[in-house]
Parts: C-alpha cells; structure tokens; sequence
C-alpha cells in the first residue's frame, strides 16, 4: 500500500535494515552449540528474528492502513521477541555477551524505529 508505507521514509530503509538483521540472527544461530538445549535456543531466535522482516515487506504490500498497522505491530512483537531470545542467549553463557553486543543494540533500535513507523501510520 503506497500512502501507508510512505507515512515515513524510514519504511523503506526498515526493510533493508531487517533483512541485513536476519542474515546476523542467522549466524547467531549458527554459533549456537548443537546440543538439545542449543536448538531450542537456535531454533526460537531463528524464527522471530526472520520474521521481522517478512512482516515489514508484508506490511509494504498491505491494502489498507489497518493492514499495514498490523503487520507492523507484528513485526515489532517479533523484534521484542528476538531481543528476548538474544538476551536470555547471553546471559545463559551460551553465546558470550560480548559477541551478541552490537545484534542486541541493532535489535533495539529495530523495536523503536518500528514503534515510531506504526505511530506516524496511525496518525
């Protein structure tokens, strides 16, 4: 939907910024160690860090301001998400803290662009 993604200019650099995000949540999960607890880990944070992104492009091509919206909130619940899973990875000792510093910053302002895209879309 062009009006609501046009709401602000950083929808279309969100898209791009998710994208490079997920390709770091991948090699996150790649350092995971394989153990049965590792995947657990490995598979939760792979799936909402993806998942960012796929909403924001949804949202990109949603047919309604409402659309786009919720697709916004969604990805921004899945960022929330992702933080969480990225934080309880290093405070668990499973991937030092120290390697998971600049992901869970870009996670971070990820959530705050998001939060800012959905409320210039609603008003």
């Amino acid at each position: 939907m062009q009006n609501a993604s046009e709401n602000t200019g950083a929808t279309r650099d969100i898209t791009e910024r998710t994208l490079m995000f997920a390709l770091r949540v991948i090699k996150v999960a790649r350092a995971i160690p394989k153990t049965n607890e590792g995947s657990i880990f490995a598979r939760q944070v792979l799936r909402s860090g993806t998942s960012i992104g796929a909403n924001v492009e949804e949202a990109q091509a949603a047919s309604s301001k409402k659309e786009f919206v919720r697709r916004i909130n969604i990805a921004r619940a899945e960022a929330r998400e992702t933080l969480y899973w990225l934080r309880l990875i290093g405070k668990a000792g499973i991937v030092p803290m120290v390697r998971l510093r600049e992901i869970l910053k870009e996670a971070d302002e990820i959530v705050r662009v998001l939060t800012a895209i959905e409320k210039s879309a609603r008003n």
